[in-house]
């Protein structure tokens, strides 16, 4: 676009200097049609109204010889004052001889002309100058940033050799400038990457015009370290590659971090076993192993007896004790490369592999149980316990995880209803678990039908200020015979027969017809949130549905929050994130429930349109063990972690004032747990939160 079609506030602002009247009216017709104009009529008369403006113009133009002050002298002054030194000047004189051209330009004038100067070559003299100024500015600013940036950079021409490299580069590798010229960037290389990682890099490069990913490098001092790095190309008029510009940074503080954090949510903190969620993956890898090889796998469930008893007498310091004494021992008893896995409380998982018959899975279980029945020397405590040992045999106990530790489960049952200190190997007989299940699934069909279900709500306290800033949905079922069945038992069924979805539905419709009745009454909760499974998500028109739940209770957008878990997320974590973005737009919050129980990666985690990380009970119950193996390690790894990516971090399962304490402490932003309140039914929420003084 020409200057002139700008709007008046928009086009340059010329000065223009000059004692002639008449030169002036010259000038300022040739200008006025694309530039905004001052004009003054002597040096001190121009100096003077730079000073008082706080707008100073783009260019100035000048006349050499003035009285009193001459053009020189004029342009010496703004050369050296810091606040005009870099605006150009155009020196108009009558005197056509090099040597007071000369004197101009070496003073800093941009341009010389001489009078008479036609109006037109004065236009673009002037236009051209103010864009090579421009160019100039735009330039001093990315030779700033570049040099000046917290990312190495490095620039290399078509031949791929280092023609510029920044400070942060040579921090970075311990290369200075003059010895990084020049050269190919493969002096940088570790050598931990193949040929053919590398020729795959650069052919995307070629076809993208731009690559991201991580590489290690080798700095001057011989170190490597790994790098998170974009290459992106410069091409020229014809469209080839010209110049190639890549940034990176080192990442070894993030691995560590990540790396330390992935340990922490796969290990157990008390005795450094493999946790549940490493059981889970290393059980699916080596049953797929098993269907291929033929071998026989064997899953031990565990569970030691009496454990409660010497818990609750002597404490819970002697009780862990005895956890992390009972896994050492666990440990020796097995080969290097079987697994053994504490799932919490005093129940521990012992895969077998490679066993061809099931006496020799047998001698192995006689082994355990022989090494848990000697005494455990405690401080000044002996104590002796048991173990009952629960066998499933893969595949003669089935090819499925979930099947193969259900009926280990159900063996260890039975051997502890032998009076314990034994094993026991899954036989059909044992399973009349499967049929109360079926009848479960039956009667979970007609609660929905029939009003059992009722919604409870346990309220979200902030810290450190203790007042009420959301609640949370939860579900509960009061069959008329059954009484209140655990949630534990009908939302995984629920999941598994598929009605999850229309049960989550009729959640989220009652809930939020429910907290707008409170806000009509003068309630004002500030957040409510609604817990949403892994199949729903799934739905294409999920978002759709929310939304008309929303309009038609009438319920704001922003004080609704939905709670995903991890494995809702990494089932499908582009189709979740698009899904996620469409209820953002909305308005919705949306929370990460059970967080460092499942296994999204932090890059996923980041993708995420997120509000809220929710810290899984399991891990504030941690806090509480006094082991001193890591006590709250993860929950504390979490809000760190959390607050890095931007989100807001609440704990659940808070029960005692030693958590509480120790989640403020470490900037934990809500909690919620039977410390402050049990879930209520909505009566009696209502009237907690009157007590809090929200009504």
């Amino acid at each position: 676009m020409n200057a002139h079609a700008l709007p008046q506030l928009k086009r340059p602002l010329l000065l223009l200097v000059d004692d002639l009247a008449a030169n002036l009216h010259v000038l300022v017709a040739a200008l006025k049609a694309e530039f905004r104009l001052k004009t003054a009529t002597s040096g001190p008369s121009a100096l003077a109204l730079l000073a008082r403006e706080s707008e100073l113009p783009t260019l100035v133009i000048l006349d050499v010889k003035m009285p009193g002050m001459s053009g020189i002298e004029l342009l010496r002054r703004l050369r050296e004052d810091p606040r005009t030194s870099d605006i150009p000047v155009i020196l108009l004189s009558a005197d056509a001889s090099e040597q007071s051209e000369l004197a101009g330009l070496n003073l800093g004038a941009d341009d010389y002309l001489v009078k008479p100067v036609s109006p037109s070559i004065l236009v673009v003299r002037v236009r051209n100058l103010i864009e090579r100024n421009a160019d100039r500015r735009q330039l001093r600013l990315a030779a700033h940033v570049f040099q000046h940036s917290g990312e190495a950079i490095m620039i290399t021409d078509r031949d791929n050799h280092i023609i510029a490299v920044n400070d942060a580069f040579t921090k970075l590798t311990g290369y200075s400038h003059d010895e990084a010229m020049g050269r190919d960037p493969k002096f940088l290389s570790s050598g931990r990457g193949t040929k053919e990682e590398f020729s795959a890099m650069w052919a995307f490069i070629q076809a993208k015009g731009i690559w991201q990913g991580e590489l290690w490098d080798r700095r001057k001092d011989g170190s490597v370290y790994p790098k998170m790095m974009t290459v992106s190309v410069v091409r020229d008029r014809t469209g080839a590659i010209e110049y190639h510009l890549a940034n990176f940074v080192d990442v070894t503080h993030y691995k560590e971090s990540q790396n330390r954090i992935e340990h922490i949510a796969h290990h157990d903190a008390l005795t450094g076993l493999p946790n549940r969620l490493h059981l889970q993956v290393y059980l699916e890898q080596n049953v797929l192993i098993t269907q291929h090889s033929g071998e026989q796998l064997a899953v031990m469930f565990l569970d030691l007896d009496r454990f409660k008893t010497i818990n609750d007498t002597l404490g819970h310091s002697v009780g862990d004790q005895l956890l992390i004494e009972a896994a050492r021992r666990l440990k020796a008893s097995v080969r290097e490369y079987d697994l053994v896995a504490r799932l919490g409380g005093d129940e521990f998982v012992v895969v077998l592999r490679g066993h061809d018959a099931a006496s020799a899975v047998g001698t192995v279980a006689t082994k355990i149980r022989r090494q848990l029945y000697q005494p455990f020397e405690l401080g000044e405590h002996t104590l002796r316990t048991a173990a009952s040992i629960g066998i499933a045999l893969c595949p003669d106990n089935g090819n499925d995880l979930g099947e193969l530790m259900k009926c280990a489960d159900t063996a260890m049952y039975a051997a502890k209803s032998d009076g314990g200190n034994g094993f026991r190997f899954f036989t059909p007989e044992m399973d009349a678990k499967a049929h109360e299940n079926l009848e479960m699934e039956n009667l979970l069909h007609e609660a929905l039908e029939r009003g059992q279900f009722e919604l409870y709500y346990q309220p979200q306290i902030s810290l450190p200020e203790h007042r009420v800033s959301g609640a949370e949905v939860l579900l509960r079922w009061l069959h008329p015979e059954r009484g209140f069945i655990s949630p534990a038992l009908f939302i995984p069924l629920s999941e598994a027969t598929n009605q999850i979805c229309d049960i989550g539905a009729w959640v989220l419709e009652q809930a939020c017809h429910q907290a707008s009745q409170w806000l009509q009454q003068g309630l004002p909760l500030p957040r409510l949130a609604v817990n949403v499974s892994a199949r729903q998500l799934q739905r294409e028109d999920f978002h759709l549905s929310v939304e008309r739940v929303l309009k038609e209770s009438g319920y704001p957008p922003e004080r609704l929050e939905l709670e995903v878990t991890e494995t809702a997320v990494a089932t499908s974590p582009e189709k979740a994130a698009r899904q996620l973005r469409n209820l953002r737009t909305f308005g919705i919050q949306i929370a990460m429930d059970d967080f460092g129980t499942g296994y999204s990666s932090l890059g996923q985690l980041k993708k995420m349109p997120l509000d809220r990380l929710k810290i899984d009970g399991t891990f504030v119950r941690d806090i509480s063990s006094g082991s001193g193996h890591g006590d709250g390690a993860i929950a504390a790894a979490t809000i760190a972690m959390g607050h890095s990516l931007g989100f807001q971090v609440v704990a659940e399962g808070v029960e005692t004032e030693m958590q509480l304490a120790f989640l403020t402490t470490h900037g934990c932003d809500e909690v919620q747990g039977y410390y402050f309140a049990k879930p209520m039914p909505s009566v009696e929420f209502e009237a907690f939160l009157r007590a809090r003084g929200l009504g």
